[in-house]
């Protein structure tokens, strides 16, 4: 009896594992995907606008930053070493400043269904970028999807340039390319550091790291005149969730499941994006955005499946979120 009684407690140890790697993966997507509407929540149009942009890109860091703190002190984490500071500077410019900033002037500007298609492409940068740190070289294969991702990209922001009466880009389209540029650099590094580290405690501090300038910065930059309550709940999501809880369970899923496989979840992102926009905000979903959105994450489905050529034997980093 205890022959046959073993292998049924054994079997199913990994199945759980599996299951939940899943559910987390998918809470981290659908909550990042809410970011774009939470930040315009918050910024408000250029018609009616409501909290500053520079105030909450560096007031949800400063937020995001104390409560790391708090939680790095339970956790008792192990200070960086030294040679980690630096990477943690480069990845605090990239996610911490870059990419809220940008994001939040940029949505001033343009709608959250707009940006979230022209971000749609974050995850080949992330790949790009992580490759060239492992010392890896994407086939042609994957610069071919990148190039088309990245000309349809074009293609829709050039259309919408055009229905707003003028066939350009404008500002905002070349803010949220930064905004992409800057989360893809500091995804990416911190991809490589939670290789030496668990992937929360980077994260957190590299909100820490940023304390000393995002805390009084904010406080210098807070609002004088009202704001309406529905702008501070905008901001209070993309503060304590956005910038740190949905960081947590999104890289607890990638521990649990595997880079790879879990990070294929975030092909869903765009689309939940514009559905939120579209129900919180009651932004327009016209179909030909949809058509241009399922054309990017087509080109980054295939772009992530081309093979990579390694100059050494370490693996991929394909680890990304939209914040």
């Amino acid at each position: 009896m205890q022959f046959i009684n073993r292998p049924a407690l054994r079997m199913p140890s990994r199945r759980p594992d599996a299951w939940k790697a899943l559910a987390l993966g998918l809470l981290g997507v659908g909550l990042f995907a809410l970011s774009l509407p939470m930040t315009r929540l918050a910024v408000g149009s250029s018609a009616q606008p409501q909290l500053s942009p520079e105030f909450v890109a560096l007031g949800r860091a400063a937020v995001a930053g104390v409560l790391a703190a708090l939680w790095l002190l339970v956790q008792r984490a192990t200070w960086p070493r030294r040679r980690e500071w630096a990477l943690l500077a480069a990845m605090a410019a990239g996610v911490v400043f870059g990419f809220p900033l940008l994001t939040s002037m940029a949505l001033r500007r343009v709608d959250a269904v707009h940006a979230s298609l022209i971000l749609a492409l974050l995850p080949l940068f992330t790949a790009a970028v992580g490759a060239s740190l492992a010392r890896q070289q994407p086939s042609p294969g994957f610069w071919i999807c990148a190039a088309v991702g990245a000309a349809l990209v074009m293609g829709y922001a050039l259309l919408h340039g055009q229905a707003a009466g003028s066939l350009q880009l404008h500002l905002a389209d070349g803010l949220l390319v930064g905004a992409m540029l800057s989360a893809a650099v500091g995804y990416a590094l911190g991809g490589h550091l939670s290789q030496t580290r668990p992937a929360g405690q980077v994260i957190s501090w590299a909100l820490v790291l940023s304390l000393p300038l995002t805390l009084p910065v904010a406080w210098w930059l807070r609002p004088s005149a009202a704001i309406h309550a529905a702008a501070w709940g905008g901001f209070a999501y993309v503060s304590v969730v956005s910038m740190w809880l949905g960081f947590l369970a999104w890289y607890r899923a990638l521990a649990l499941g595997g880079t790879v496989r879990i990070s294929q979840l975030q092909l869903l992102q765009p689309f939940l994006s514009m559905l939120a926009a579209a129900a919180l905000l009651h932004e327009a979903l016209h179909a030909i955005t949809l058509l241009f959105a399922a054309g990017v994450i087509g080109m980054v489905f295939l772009a992530r499946r081309m093979p990579v050529h390694a100059a050494r034997s370490v693996p991929s980093q394909r680890s990304s979120s939209c914040a």
